[in-house]
């Protein structure tokens, strides 16, 4: 298994790509759930495919995947994944599998979260008690999730005070960060229970349906550059739309909770 960083990108493209490798690009979040140790190896059994991820937040997945510097992306941002394969850059978009988002916070939980009646219920009590507040401020996912939580608060991140943290980072290093400052943070379950910083974090707030957190998979289409390897991408695509991924990703688990539940529909 072989996971490449953006800083390392540069030096894998110029090896070159043997005959059965594929490239990924995928979410910092599906890395740091550790799902990608399980599903790799087998993908490798099953497939014969040397799987490669990019691992970078889905803004830079799709852009990565636009430039056509790999063969597909596997992302959770519906709105840009749909602008993504309307620009032709994707083929189509492939629903796999979804987890929950959920937001997490010191114990103490100043800024009482815990009894809030929705997600942006939670986002405005932090505002208004001004508790240390960090944020991906990467462009991913996760970062566009939290965006549309404050807007559904009528609050604008922009004039949102200096308890705002935005650190332009990954998931797991903005986790760390949040249990470096006691903050209150928007993570995705799965990269949450995996995570081994916890500090005096806990998970505060979840179950509001706008928490729902879909990865979709989407082939990149070869007509906008002769190199990506279409048939690999859909050869990984009926797998991991297979009753095997199925098995693999339900049974993926921490202290027996589930990190996400397969929906892939049978087309």
């Amino acid at each position: 298994m072989k996971k490449l960083l953006m800083s390392a990108a540069i030096a894998f493209w110029s090896q070159g790509v043997a005959a059965e490798d594929m490239r990924m690009a995928v979410t910092t979040s599906f890395d740091n759930s550790g799902l990608a140790d399980i599903l790799l190896p087998a993908i490798k059994a099953d497939l014969d495919i040397d799987l490669q991820l990019l691992v970078v937040g889905t803004g830079q997945a799709l852009k990565l995947g636009e430039a056509g510097d790999v063969d597909a992306v596997l992302v959770h941002s519906k709105a840009a994944e749909e602008a993504f394969v309307a620009a032709g850059h994707g083929t189509h978009r492939r629903e796999i599998m979804y987890n929950d988002f959920v937001l997490i916070g010191p114990e103490t939980d100043a800024a009482d979260i815990k009894t809030a009646t929705s997600a942006a219920d939670a986002l405005s009590r932090v505002a208004t008690s001004q508790a240390p507040f960090v944020s991906r401020g990467d462009d991913s996912g996760t970062h566009k999730a939290e965006l549309s939580l404050w807007a559904a608060a009528d609050l604008k991140v922009e004039a949102l005070g200096p308890w705002y943290h935005a650190v332009g980072a990954g998931m797991g290093a903005a986790l760390n960060t949040a249990a470096g400052l006691e903050a209150y943070i928007v993570a995705d379950r799965a990269s949450w229970l995996n995570f081994g910083n916890k500090g005096d974090l806990a998970l505060l707030y979840s179950g509001d349906p706008a928490l729902f957190n879909q990865y979709a998979f989407l082939p990149v289409n070869p007509a906008k550059n002769a190199k990506v390897r279409n048939d690999l991408a859909m050869k990984l695509e009926d797998w991991l739309t297979s009753p095997r991924a199925a098995e693999l990703i339900n049974g993926y688990k921490i202290n027996g909770e589930p990190l996400f539940v397969f929906n892939a529909v049978a087309e």
